[in-house]
């Protein structure tokens, strides 16, 4: 049986469209033979979605693949794949690099295009500094802003940004003449463990307004953001680093103005007095996320997502202390190792554990606010039978 050849894909993604077409510009100069393939779906409202295959020199090819369920997205997935095996078949190119239409995610195409048999050498998202506290505080659904990918896209341009930033191990940061120190440490302090690969001024000049022309061919070794394209990428490490369980969530910091308070509490939280702070938890920081324990429901372990001004709470499952020994073996591995590291003798790996990450952070009424929705002394020494008998404030809004 002839083994087809081995053809590196980069996806590179972010809701930044100049920083990302800079991005890829750098790519296609720095590894000759490399194509970018992107499915334009700012079309689909005509019923298809434009793809076009383009080199240094231009495009290659083009055509269209027609909506999925009336879903852009869903027309992506199933071309994407096919496109990428008859590039590899050709046997001509170094490299492919997938271009995401604004909003979409990287998470769910590293998993098709990994999943169709391909190999992800690496997951970029593109960002100007200096917008990236803007496009976190911007609340409106991607509808509302022309980027939704299907007509049944409820997200909102905050935490469709959120997303991208935080699943990417790699960021491609434009060299933006507007972005300050306090936005560079914002950034830094969202994704600590992210690489960061400098995008210069020559990609961004050098494009063309219709995004095909690349900078000069680079010479010599290869640039930063070229490296790490050829890394490698673990698709269900990228997947369990998100999962609220085992997230790796940003550090404690401080500095330029721009703070991130990591808070961290074995006592579960009054379902109602938490249910009345929610506003003002969700709106004190310009990004706030984590994982977090209800008194009422001593099982389930809660996930909290919030920018924009707007959290998304929901179950994603039990704690593992909940769990009979025999699930255990069901359970990933690293989701057990993590859940051993952070141990409780009592309550397990129930707990909560929130990171707030804002310029001009109020952390210490942040913590007043936090500690205040706690169970107090006498009700946490009434003990978990009387904990469930506590209003079960959190069901209607689970039930959204």
């Amino acid at each position: 049986m002839t083994v087809p050849p081995r053809l590196p894909v980069v996806i590179v993604a972010g809701l930044h469209a100049d920083a990302r077409r800079a991005a890829v510009a750098r790519l296609l100069a720095d590894v000759p033979g490399g194509v970018v393939l992107h499915h334009d779906l700012a079309t689909a409202a005509t019923g298809t979605v434009v793809r076009t295959v383009r080199d240094a020199s231009g495009v290659l090819d083009a055509g269209e693949a027609p909506l999925v369920n009336d879903c852009a997205c869903c027309a992506l997935r199933e071309d994407l794949v096919p496109e990428l095996e008859r590039l590899r078949d050709a046997g001509s190119t170094r490299l492919a690099v997938v271009e995401l239409w604004d909003s979409v995610e990287p998470k769910a195409m590293a998993e098709v295009v990994t999943a169709g048999g391909l190999t992800v050498t690496g997951v970029i998202t593109a960002v100007d500094p200096a917008l990236v506290l803007p496009y976190l505080g911007n609340g409106d659904d991607l509808a509302d802003a022309g980027l939704a990918a299907a007509a049944t896209d409820r997200r909102t341009v905050a935490d469709t940004f959120a997303r991208q930033l935080e699943y990417a191990p790699v960021l491609a940061v434009a060299d933006s003449p507007e972005a300050d120190d306090e936005d560079h440490e914002l950034l830094a302090q969202l994704h600590p463990t992210a690489r960061r690969a400098p995008v210069g001024q020559e990609a961004l000049a050098d494009r063309a307004d219709d995004g095909l022309t690349v900078p000069t061919p680079r010479r010599g070794p290869l640039s930063p953001l070229a490296e790490a394209a050829l890394a490698g990428f673990d698709v269900e490490a990228a997947a369990a680093a998100q999962h609220p369980a085992c997230a790796l969530l940003p550090a404690e910091a401080d500095a330029h103005g721009v703070s991130t308070l990591v808070w961290h509490r074995r006592r579960p939280f009054h379902p109602e007095r938490l249910y009345a702070a929610l506003e003002d938890l969700t709106c004190a920081a310009a990004r706030s996320r984590g994982r977090f324990w209800l008194a009422d429901k001593p099982d389930t372990l809660f996930h909290w997502d919030a920018a924009g001004g707007a959290l998304c709470v929901e179950s994603t499952g039990p704690w593992l202390a909940s769990l009979p020994d025999a699930a255990w073996e069901m359970v990933p591995p690293v989701r057990r190792a993590a859940a051993a590291l952070d141990w409780h003798p009592e309550h397990g790996d129930r707990g909560q554990h929130l990171v707030f990450t804002s310029p001009g952070l109020d952390r210490d009424g942040l913590e007043r606010l936090l500690e205040s929705c706690l169970l107090t002394d006498a009700e946490y020494a009434a003990g978990p039978d009387a904990w469930q008998r506590l209003p079960h404030a959190f069901d209607t809004l689970l039930e959204v």
